[in-house]
């Protein structure tokens, strides 16, 4: 087996994910979701924007007291007066935003191609002198003249910059161009590379992925996908896609996610979606009959992904698809043993429940289905 490549995971849970619509951290949870991040291995956390104001600020400053050691980065216009916010905050490093498509260009700031160059010539050496490592976020990068973008990462290296964002704003990419436009860029810069991808087309992580492939060299995450419209790439599948598909090493510690994922639940007011995949409640459960007689006899006839590597475990219901085995599994918990006849039986008592209630039985349900049909009771142990 080849060593494994590295690739660096830059969360943006605490500021892009923080832009999705109606979600608002406290200082505290702000402290405890970058504490959770730093704990799995995340080695890079974009901690906010300070020319939101002082408060913004000195949650800023209170993450760079926290003793975390992930590197800080807060994201700013490519303004002096934003820069200027980020100045005396203890941070790393500062993504400096400016619009490269022709569209935000002209019509969101009313100004040339020309003038974006010029900028960051000027705002990359004043952050700089801040002492500040630079990052010179493309926004709008996938609407961008590709060429004009390789200017614009001549102009960022030139000035002084270390690092070069592709931001698919509107997530409007898909993997396969995507993938050409970071080799094309990588070909002219040795500047860093980070991807910052969209889901508004459900291919955030499948680009995150391609980037990789491309060149990139560092990608922006949040936890769950979080963020503006239909959110980020997902830090947990580009971490364990990346290791179990592309053989890259992130540092990300994925068996302890689960921490992390519960803080940002509930600090966002966003639970994990139960089909979530990794994550989600539903993604290691098991109802199909053939599915559970297949992974009852081998784990590995229906596991692709082994859920204890995101600190999950193999969970089987029962339902309308279940099959006699795994009933007879059930009720094997509870200390009943079936024959085929009556497992056959049940099976059709519990498919009538749960397509009238919507949901799998729970031990005192089955122990019911056994009584109504054969007349006895036996005390429930066990099974859940």
């Amino acid at each position: 087996m080849t060593d494994k490549k590295t690739v660096t995971i830059n969360d943006t849970t605490l500021r892009d994910g923080e832009q999705s619509a109606g979600v608002a951290f406290s200082l505290e949870e702000k402290v405890a979701i970058a504490r959770g991040l730093d704990a799995i291995g995340v080695t890079e956390l974009e901690a906010g924007i300070p020319a939101m104001g002082e408060e913004e600020r000195e949650s800023i400053r209170a993450l760079v007291q926290a003793g975390l050691h992930a590197r800080l980065m807060v994201w700013c216009r490519m303004r002096s007066e934003d820069i200027a916010q980020c100045a005396n905050l203890g941070v790393d490093l500062a993504d400096l935003s400016i619009p490269v498509s022709h569209q935000q260009l002209r019509h969101k700031l009313g100004r040339s191609p020309e003038w974006a160059l010029a900028e960051i010539r000027t705002q990359v050496r004043r952050a700089l002198e801040l002492g500040l490592e630079v990052c010179v976020g493309c926004e709008d990068a996938s609407r961008a003249d590709p060429e004009f973008l390789w200017r614009v990462a001549e102009e960022a290296q030139a000035a002084g910059a270390r690092r070069l964002r592709f931001a698919d704003t509107l997530g409007i990419m898909e993997p396969f161009g995507l993938r050409e436009r970071i080799a094309d860029l990588r070909a002219i810069t040795d500047l860093e590379i980070e991807m910052h991808a969209h889901d508004d087309l459900g291919l955030a992580t499948a680009n995150t992925l391609a980037a990789v492939l491309g060149g990139a060299t560092h990608l922006n995450t949040t936890v769950h996908g979080l963020g503006e419209r239909a959110g980020n790439a997902a830090l947990e599948e580009v971490a364990f896609a990346l290791e179990q598909v592309h053989n890259y090493q992130t540092g990300v510690d994925l068996s302890a996610i689960q921490a992390v994922s519960g803080l940002v639940a509930a600090a966002s007011g966003r639970p994990v979606p139960w089909h979530k995949c990794l994550l989600g409640e539903g993604a290691f459960t098991h109802e199909a009959g053939i599915h559970v007689d297949g992974l009852l006899k081998d784990l590995r006839n229906y596991q692709g992904v082994d859920p204890a590597r995101v600190g999950q475990t193999h969970r089987v219901v029962l339902g309308k698809h279940s099959g006699s085995r795994a009933v007879r599994e059930a009720y094997a918990k509870l200390n009943l043993a079936l024959d085929q006849a009556q497992s056959e039986q049940i099976l059709s008592r519990l498919r009538r429940f749960v397509t009238s209630t919507k949901r799998a039985p729970e031990s005192a349900d089955l122990m019911r289905f056994y009584h109504e049909l054969y007349g006895m009771t036996q005390e429930v142990s066990g099974w859940h």
